[in-house]
This record gives C-alpha cells, sequence and structure tokens, in this order.
C-alpha cells in the first residue's frame, strides 16, 4: 500500500462574504471553514462529526471542488488541486466522487437507472457501449439490485434503492475517495444498516477510502476507522474511532458522547448539558471557540488559540487542559 494518503488537507479555510447595503459593499464574513487539516488513507474512512453548522458539508464541498477555497491546500493522491481551474480538474474526478444525503434529487428523474451509472463512464470512454452494459449490470448486483431493475426510472424504486443506485453511480469509474455526505440519515433505521454494511463491503472489495460526514454517532462508530470532531469550523479532536469513544479528550467531544443512546434500559445516562447557543460562524469567539460553553474554560482559553496536540499516540486534541506534543497545520 501507498504511503502517500488519498486526500491530504491543510490548514483548509472558506470564509463566505457577507454583503449588505445598495453597493453590496463587504460588511463581515461567515467563518464556515477555518484552518481544517486531516488525511486520509487508502481504504480508510474519516468520519466527520458535528452539530448542524458546525462546517462539515461545506468541508466536504471544498474538497469536491464543488465551492472553491478561501486558503490552505488540498490533495488528491499526492497532486495539489486546491488550485486548479475547472478544466484541469477533469483527471481527478475520476477519483473523486461524493453520495448526497437526499438520493432523489441527486438523480435524474428521466433517465433510466442503467443510463444513470452508465453516464460516468461514458464520459471518461470507459469501454464500448456493450462493456459499459456489462459493467453496469456488474455494479447493480455488487450494490444489492437486480439486473432487471436496470430499466426502471428513479421514481420506481423506493428510498434505500435510490441511495444504493446512487454509490453505484459514484463507484462506476472506481474512484480512490468517495464523500458521503449524511448518506444515510435521510433513511429508515433498518435501511441505514444495511446500506452501512453495503459501504463497508464495497470499500473491502475496491480499496475505496470513504470521507464519512454525518451527525449520528453510532452510526460514525460503526463504519468509521478514525473520527474527527469539528465545532464552529476548526477540527477540534481527531483519534481512531476506539480511543474517541473509550477516552474523549475534548470538552466538546465528551459532551457529544453524553447524548449517544445507550442500548441498556438500566443504565443511568450522564448526559452532559451545554450551556448557551453555538456562536455565530460570523463572529466567532476569540481564542477557543468552545470556551463560551466549555465547563473548565480558563482565562487562557479566551485569548489564545489551542493548538492541535497529540495527547496520546495517534489522538490529537485542540483544548490547553491536554498537554502533548504541538502538531503542525
Amino acid at each position: 500500500m501507498s504511503a502517500t494518503p488519498v486526500l491530504a488537507v491543510k490548514n483548509l479555510k472558506k470564509h463566505f462574504p457577507v454583503r449588505r447595503g445598495v453597493f453590496s459593499r463587504l460588511s463581515a464574513k461567515v467563518y464556515a471553514v477555518d484552518g481544517i487539516s486531516f488525511t486520509i488513507k487508502a481504504g480508510e474512512t474519516l468520519g466527520l462529526v458535528g452539530e448542524s453548522g458546525c462546517g462539515k458539508s461545506t468541508a466536504g464541498k471544498l474538497i469536491l471542488k464543488l465551492i472553491e477555497p478561501t486558503a490552505g491546500e488540498i490533495h488528491l493522491d499526492g497532486a495539489r488541486i486546491d488550485q486548479l481551474p475547472r478544466a484541469d480538474m477533469r483527471p481527478f474526478r475520476q477519483d473523486l466522487q461524493v453520495v448526497f444525503q437526499d438520493p432523489y434529487s441527486s438523480l435524474n428523474p428521466r433517465m433510466r437507472a442503467k443510463d444513470i451509472v452508465a453516464e460516468p463512464m461514458e464520459n471518461f470512454a470507459r469501454g464500448s457501449k456493450a462493456e459499459i452494459e456489462a459493467q453496469v449490470a456488474t455494479l447493480f448486483e455488487k450494490v444489492g439490485l437486480r439486473r432487471d431493475q436496470m430499466i426502471r426510472f428513479p421514481h420506481e424504486f423506493s428510498g434505500g434503492q435510490r441511495q444504493r443506485l446512487v454509490i453505484a453511480r459514484a463507484l462506476a469509474l472506481r474512484p480512490k475517495l468517495i464523500v458521503c455526505d449524511e448518506a444515510v440519515s435521510a433513511l429508515d433505521v433498518s435501511v441505514q444498516a444495511q446500506v452501512i454494511n453495503l459501504l463497508a463491503d464495497l470499500q473491502r472489495d475496491f480499496g475505496v477510502a470513504y470521507l464519512f460526514i454525518a451527525h449520528d454517532l453510532a452510526v460514525v462508530e460503526h463504519i468509521s476507522h478514525r473520527v474527527a470532531v469539528m465545532y464552529l469550523g476548526r477540527i477540534v479532536e481527531l483519534a481512531d474511532k476506539r480511543s474517541l469513544f473509550a477516552n474523549p479528550q475534548h470538552p466538546y467531544s465528551e459532551a457529544l458522547l453524553s447524548a449517544v443512546p445507550v442500548p441498556d434500559p438500566t443504565a443511568k445516562p450522564k448526559r452532559i448539558i451545554l450551556q448557551g447557543d453555538v456562536p455565530s460562524p460570523i463572529r466567532p469567539p476569540p481564542g477557543c471557540h468552545f470556551h463560551t460553553r466549555c465547563p473548565y474554560a480558563e482565562a487562557r482559553c479566551r485569548t489564545e488559540t489551542p493548538l492541535m496536540r497529540e495527547v496520546a499516540p495517534g489522538h490529537f486534541a485542540a483544548c490547553h487542559l491536554r498537554p502533548g506534543r504541538a502538531v503542525e497545520s
């Protein structure tokens, strides 16, 4: 296996301008993503979690180059892509695919299922018409759909089947990375489990890496190898899933994990109730963004931005209360 990560993100930022008035003067900025760094290896799943509005979906769109970053670097399989214009991005599109939250809105209702899956292969000339049709039939079987369903339209599938169809389309070009943006949150719980298990099976078969963006920590724990926790545009903790769920090192991660339901009626959950609301990303607090809600905040937390530190082998946290080796962004 190559030592080069499939994806390397370095100090990535996205600040959206806020304009007001007749002349649309710049009055403020939305700090949606405010300097995040991480890597994903081949065949690995990185879960990206956090409250709604923390910037995780924006991070996914930046990596997909659906929106342009304000600053930072994105490296796909060793090649830097964040500064590439649209035309030069075309070869990299084959290695970078996406599964969105709502499968129905991401499918063309006027196209048959087989044509939806075949379209990426036709765009990149991946064989003759007969060869592409054979590949489409194989992909249908891989994702748990029948060959006779290839002639159906999207509205003739159930929600779970439509998501399987989207996954088949994402796999059509044998990508190295798939961004799953809330890929199962719109599905029933039983169907969620089926799709999560399908994604894990496909990862073993194809060696694809996933950036799995979600807010359901139980799902993230099941599918991820490592987990990154975001708060107000920044990653506050990054660790393998066992270490994170057993011993969270950031107060925000502790609060998130305390809200996960425990499947034991006799257990007494120890909920950590955070005070106040999430600050506005237009005016994030100075220092540690979490200090306004943190029960352990000190004076330095209000003025000094904490560095990401390795507090245990492979376990990183951005908290002044957790001493460790500082890590370069």
